[in-house]
Order: structure tokens, then sequence, then C-alpha cells
């Protein structure tokens, strides 16, 4: 209460004072992912107060700029500030911010899943459920395919298969298909039936029961985020996608990190020809403005929710198909078309393997570099090849250096995760790579010392 007066004493928030905006942080705010402790005694650094964004650049409010180096945490997609996408919400905001999607249609959203399904061939992903995030739109998919296998005669079929350290999100079912133990353990016995396989060995020796009890494979294409930015082996989207059709079992995609040029192309399914039964869009989808998702449905899956109002989907949120979100997810279309966003992208994803390259070469603690499109993890581990102690937190230690060369990221363990804006230049992803290098050598040096 102390602090909040305080700031009442200032009349309003937006005084810059960057003390008390902490302290007022300190005292209320609960952060996702973060060890509280730590936090409120500003451990490892004292906590950065964004407050301006241009481009691939954020600024705090003590005026430091730093390259957006995770594109605030994998979202940004054409840079922050816009005038195209800020144009199209003023314009919006003037009309309605919001309006109920139950039992009502709104331009934008119709507009957008329209847009939406015309990205891939006709009579496929036709349908566009909106939600909130990432996790809404996975938990959307998960339980649209358990209430399809039950309305069409097969309840038995309510299992799923995922893979092995995969993420889906955090909310209780999403979270019970991914296989990062520390993030849902305590949880696992509230969530979906589901098994973990490794990759296309375990897949090809499943047993008849098990493939009978499978409802739908989910799976991040071609790379895993959280786990360290791992890529899939070429080929085995392609050949999941074969295995799913043999097996009558649905394939998810989990696009919210990958989707909207990420990999190089408008979906990283695209790289190998392979359309989903489920595909679950979020982050990128405004281009990092708005909260907003979409769970895209294969035809023939919706078909079975039509009917009396036993069939129904009775799921949603209050701000499903926000107007705000949409009008900025068209915005972000938009742009993709007219700067021909796709197209500038191979110059961009050789600068950065180059850049990267040139790192892996004359820095001894960097373990592996891996790379798709303008997603990289830079593996940290001793000279000797040998794994940090997880209590030194090198990762973390390294990225709070990397400000003092304008980069802010947030590493996943040990591994540096490297996601800009696709806007981002060539000389950007220099200065990025550049300042990454630096920090990784200034904590060598305490190695050293």
């Amino acid at each position: 209460m102390l602090v909040l007066a305080i700031l009442l004493q200032y009349g309003a928030i937006g005084v810059v004072n960057t003390e008390q905006w902490i302290a007022a942080d300190q005292a209320h705010c609960w952060h996702p992912f973060t060890r509280q402790e730590d936090w409120v005694k500003g451990e490892p650094a004292e906590p950065l107060v964004l407050v301006d964004g241009d481009g691939s650049w954020l600024t705090d409010s003590e005026g430091r700029k730093y390259i957006d180096g995770n594109a605030s945490i994998w979202t940004n997609i054409h840079g922050h500030k816009h005038p195209l996408i800020n144009e199209a919400m003023v314009e919006q905001i003037n009309k309605v911010a919001h309006t109920s999607y139950l039992g009502f249609a709104n331009p934008r959203a119709s507009e957008l899943a329209s847009r939406l399904s015309a990205l891939f061939p006709p009579k496929t992903l036709e349908r566009v459920f909106f939600s909130d995030d990432g996790s809404t739109a996975v938990e959307c998919a998960l339980k649209m395919e358990i209430q399809y296998r039950i309305q069409v005669g097969q309840a038995e079929r309510v299992h799923f298969l995922a893979f092995d350290l995969s993420y889906h999100g955090d909310t209780l079912g999403a979270a019970s298909l991914g296989g990062v133990g520390e993030f849902f353990e305590p949880f696992r016995k509230f969530g979906f039936p589901v098994k973990h396989l490794s990759g296309l060995e375990e897949l090809d020796a499943l047993d008849e029961q098990t493939i009978k009890k499978t409802a739908a494979v989910i799976i991040e294409p071609l790379v895993q985020g959280v786990n360290q930015i791992r890529p899939w082996p070429k080929g085995m989207l392609a050949k999941l996608r074969e295995w799913c059709d043999q097996h009558d079992v649905h394939l998810i995609l989990d696009e919210v990190m990958t989707g909207f040029g990420r990999t190089g192309k408008m979906f990283a399914c695209q790289h190998e020809d392979v359309i989903p039964d489920y595909l679950c869009l979020a982050k990128g989808l405004t281009g990092g403005y708005m909260p907003l998702a979409a769970t895209m449905v294969r035809a023939e899956i919706y078909k079975a929710f039509l009917g009396g109002a036993d069939k129904a989907f009775y799921y949603g949120h209050s701000y499903t198909a926000n107007q705000l979100g949409c009008a900025a997810g068209l915005a972000s279309l938009q742009v993709f078309e007219k700067e021909r966003t796709l197209d500038h992208l191979p110059e961009k994803i050789e600068c950065l393997a180059g850049e990267l390259k040139k790192m892996a070469e004359n820095e001894p603690l960097i373990y592996e570099v891996r790379q798709c499109g303008l997603i990289a993890g830079i593996e940290l581990r001793r000279s000797n090849g040998q794994v940090f102690d997880g209590k030194l937190r090198v990762g973390e230690k390294v990225s709070v250096m990397a400000r003092d060369y304008q980069v802010l990221t947030r590493p996943i363990v040990d591994t540096l995760v490297v996601m800009p804006p696709l806007s981002i230049s060539t000389d950007e992803i220099k200065i990025l790579c550049g300042g990454l290098a630096a920090a990784i050598k200034d904590y060598r040096s305490t190695l050293d010392a």
C-alpha cells in the first residue's frame, strides 16, 4: 500500500521514475517463469523497465536502447511501432475495441478468418476458432478432437501422442501434452491421457491396441522451441503425416512459435507440403501487438459438430475474436504482402547462419549452434564439452551481460535464444550476434579469473 500511495502522490503512472516502477513491481507483481524471491531482490540484475520500441529496438525507462533479440518472447514479426499496424489499430479503436463473439459476428474476425483460410488449399483448413493465446489454441484443438471422436462413435479414441521435451502451453490440457517435467509434473495426473515418444522409430513400434485408442498426434513442426531450439530431422513431418493417414489418427501442428515466417515460409508445415487436421496459431498472428490465437480445423472435423445443441462446441473466452486484435492480425498479413517479407528472409537467414558460424568458431564455450530460419539456439558448455552445473545459471548470466552490448534475450537453461523480428536488418543481425559473442567472452573471463 505504501508503494501505491507513492505512485498516487504523483497523480499519474506516466511520470518517468524507474525506482518507483520497480518498487511497485517488486511489491505487487508476479512474473511468469520467474524465481520471485530473487526477482524482488534484484537478482541477477535490476529489472529493466521497457517503455518504448521502434523497429527491432526497445528502450528502457533510463533511455538505454537494445535489440529485441527474442522478439518480445517470440511474438514480434514486423518490428515495434509499425506504422501500418498502428494505423489499423487506431482506426479500429475509434470504432469499437471489443464486442462479444457469442451470438454476434464482427467484420474484422470475418475478414481475418477468410484470409487465414486462403493461405491453404481450398477445402482443407476452412474453419477458424479464435481464442487468446498459444495455450488456448492447443487446448481448443484437444477438446475439439475428443468431442469429435465421441460424436462420430469413436469414444475409445481419446488418447494423444506427443514427443519428449515438447512444449504446448501452460493451460492444464495443453501442459499435459508437454514433455518438460519441471513445468507440469505436479499436475500430470489431472491432464489428458498421453504417451510421449522420442521420434518416428517409437511411433512405428506402437502396438495396435495403443493406436486404436489414439485420437491425435501433436508436434511442434520442424523445430522444438522450449527444448533448447532443437530441429527435427528433415522429412520427419511428411512421414508423420503419412503415418497419421494410415492409422486414422489426426495431426495437430503447434505452430505458435514457428508460424508467420519464422522458419522462412509462412508456416513451418509448408516446407514439407503437409496440411494438418488442426493448426494452432498465436504469438505472431497479430504481428506481436495483441493477444489473439486461432485454431484452424479441417472441414470434415467441423461437420461433426453440426446438428442439435448436443453437438455444439461449448468452449469460448470473453475476448474471443477481439476486434482490435483481429484488426492487428489483418494489418500484419497486409504487411507481409506489401513489404514482401518472406522474399527478404533468405538473405537474413543466410546472414544469421554466417554470424553464428563465426561465433562458434571463435568461442570455446559454444558447444553447438542450432538454427531453423530466423530461429536459433546457442548452447553453452564448458570448453571440454561438459554441461555447466545448473546452479550456475550460465545462460541467464550471459543474457544479463549482453545488455551491456545493447542486446536483450532470454535463455532456455544454458541455450541463448536468437529469434529477432523478421524485419531486422543484416546490420542489426551483426550487432545482435556481436553483442552475444562479447557477453559470452565476458563470462568466460570470469571462469579464467
